[in-house]
């Protein structure tokens, strides 16, 4: 593209959404940006750095619900002053809330990437970008490239892969399909937050905190700002046309990694389970996850009404898939092939730290608990 493009981010005011924007308005990468939500950003409790690149003149916001076929087409209008139409549409929206029936997540991730996919065949889009899940890959100890075996094991990756079948059917339809594991960074809330939020928990209770399975398991990650600049340089490459990528970084982290962290950040003392012991809550998995969470949300609501915060959007609670024997493991080494270099290639102590910094400094996280 001889010129900057212009960038339509579909579900913005999320945690990636809104990390891309911050991406595109500091390295003035975009021509003009439309983020797209059905949440204002006055209510999806960014942080300063966050709201100023929404107040960037660049940047316009609209309201959609993109499960609404006529809602979708508004997001997709052209810009309401310039009148151009849009480069580049990434789409981050999808419904993510534990604990949804097959219906609410077919409707929230299927039927709203059709929407959104076939407006973007109307404008003519450029390139269409497609954040898969990392968990439509089977669960392996040995890192799973994007042309591996498919048997997705959470409900959200079920319907992505539909999403991924459906663009890779479309003849002649530009897109990239980039596959996430776990992310981290400012503003996470559902990656990485509540095993954050767990472990300082058991700061306050001064107890010992005991895991389920062990420390072997692989929690494949990345940090939010290589998702941004990776997902950047894909969309603008025509080497990434109809081509999926793993988006991971080179730590290997594993359960106990990542555990081992939160203990010293914390300090506590990590415990677990153990395979044989763990597997016998599989008999009645339901009521072991509500046993967990009885356990850690009260002492949260005490904790965070001794530091005076009334309103927080982060909670340790935990669903059943997260508490899954399973192995998300990824193999990056056709990103890297690509060209794109990881800035952050490994999780930090320093890392998990900003992200607990910039909830504290929002007054979102419990100052005591870092203290």
């Amino acid at each position: 593209m001889s010129e900057k493009p212009t960038v339509l981010i579909l579900g913005g005011c999320g945690f990636i959404g809104r990390n891309l924007l911050v991406y595109l308005v500091d390295n003035d990468l975009s021509r003009e940006v439309r983020v797209v939500d059905k949440t204002p950003p006055q209510m999806a409790w960014l942080n300063e750095k966050q709201s100023k690149a929404f107040d960037n003149p660049k940047v316009e916001f609209c309201s959609a619900n993109l499960i609404n076929a006529s809602s979708c087409k508004n997001a997709f209008a052209p810009h309401s002053t310039t009148g151009r139409t849009w480069d580049i549409v990434i789409n981050c929206a999808a419904e993510t809330r534990p604990n949804q029936t097959d219906a609410v997540y077919k409707e929230g991730i299927l039927k709203l990437s059709m929407n959104c996919i076939t407006e973007a065949l109307n404008i003519k889009a450029k390139r269409y970008i497609e954040l898969s899940s990392g968990c439509v890959n089977s669960s392996e100890k040995i890192p799973l490239k994007e042309n591996c075996k498919t048997d997705p094991w959470t409900a959200v990756a079920k319907q992505k892969l539909k999403v991924e079948k459906e663009l890779q059917s479309l003849e002649n339809f530009s897109f990239t399909i980039v596959r996430l594991p776990i992310v981290y960074g400012f503003g996470d809330k559902r990656y990485l937050m509540p095993r954050i939020i767990i472990a300082a928990i058991y700061k306050h209770l001064n107890e010992t905190m005991k895991l389920l399975w062990n420390d072997a398991m692989r929690f494949a990650t990345v940090h939010v700002y290589d998702v941004c600049g990776a997902v950047w340089k894909l969309a603008n490459s025509e080497k990434a046309y109809r081509e999926t990528y793993n988006i991971t970084d080179d730590a290997e982290s594993t359960q106990g990694t990542i555990s081992d962290m939160l203990a010293d950040i914390f300090s506590i003392d990590i415990d677990y389970f153990g395979i044989v012991m763990s597997n016998l809550t599989k008999l009645s998995l339901s009521d072991t996850v509500s046993e967990i969470n009885d356990k850690h949300m009260a002492p949260w609501a005490e904790i965070c009404q001794q530091d005076g915060i009334c309103n927080t959007p982060l909670t340790p609670y935990l669903d059943e898939e997260q508490l899954y024997h399973k192995h998300l493991n990824l193999d990056n080494s056709k990103l890297k092939e690509f060209g794109y270099e990881l800035k952050h290639p490994k999780v930090t102590c320093d890392l998990i730290k900003e992200i607990i910094d910039d909830y504290v400094e929002l007054k979102l996280f419990p100052k005591s608990l870092i203290l």
